[in-house]
């Protein structure tokens, strides 16, 4: 495969964790760049240059600039045909794209470093007001999603027996889950799942302690 990539991303960035799998699956070697996020590198001209929002990931592909995870995930499976990252039927696209938004657009942005940062601030708990934050809202979240889960079209992995971009989604929201101490234990279908993905090159080879 000729194509060229680049991607300024984060080690511990879910949003980065999302695309490196997706790279990794359709096999597409890339530079990774680190955006430093703990040394505010994600607010300097140089990223804003790159993504307006000054966040991460951003890929640039081909000459082209592309930022927001599920947006990037969503144009490699309508460029590689072979990717199947999202079902072919209308049906199961809608799923997928409900189970990935409930973790992307829900406990996602709540959880978010600089949010996080804000309720310490506003409290003055520290570390603790910090962890605390976290194990809500990751819980009651993938609590939630596990009972999406139940669900027929739930297969080996989130939906049906190929991961996709649920499964992208999922297994970073899970290391966040184990760095922060949430309780998962009980999600029988999260863990699964997430267990199966992890023995997978494409997973393995993007998580963070990988490319730290």
């Amino acid at each position: 495969m000729s194509t060229e990539a680049t991607l300024y991303d984060y080690w511990r960035s879910s949003a980065s964790y999302r695309v490196r799998i997706a790279l990794n699956s359709l096999g597409i070697p890339y530079t990774r760049i680190s955006v430093d996020l703990l040394q505010a590198e994600h607010k300097s001209p140089e990223n804003l240059s790159r993504n307006p929002q000054g966040l991460v990931p951003t890929l640039v592909l081909d000459g082209h600039t592309f930022t927001q995870s599920l947006a990037i995930i969503e144009y490699l499976n309508e460029i590689f045909p072979e990717a199947g990252f999202l079902p072919a039927n209308a049906l199961g696209r809608q799923r997928v794209r409900a189970l990935s938004y409930a973790i992307a657009m829900e406990i996602h942005p709540v959880c978010n470093m600089n949010v996080a940062a804000h309720i310490v601030s506003l409290t003055g708990g520290g570390d603790d007001a910090r962890t605390s934050w976290m194990r809500k809202f990751i819980s009651e979240g993938l609590t939630s999603f596990e009972r999406m889960l139940n669900h027929s079209e739930t297969g080996m992995f989130c939906h049906g027996d190929k991961p996709g971009m649920a499964d992208f989604c999922l297994v970073p929201q899970v290391y966040n889950a184990k760095r922060w101490g949430a309780d998962i234990g009980n999600l029988v279908r999260i863990n699964e799942i997430a267990g199966r993905c992890g023995a997978l090159p494409a997973f393995a080879g993007a998580h963070p302690d990988q490319v730290e």
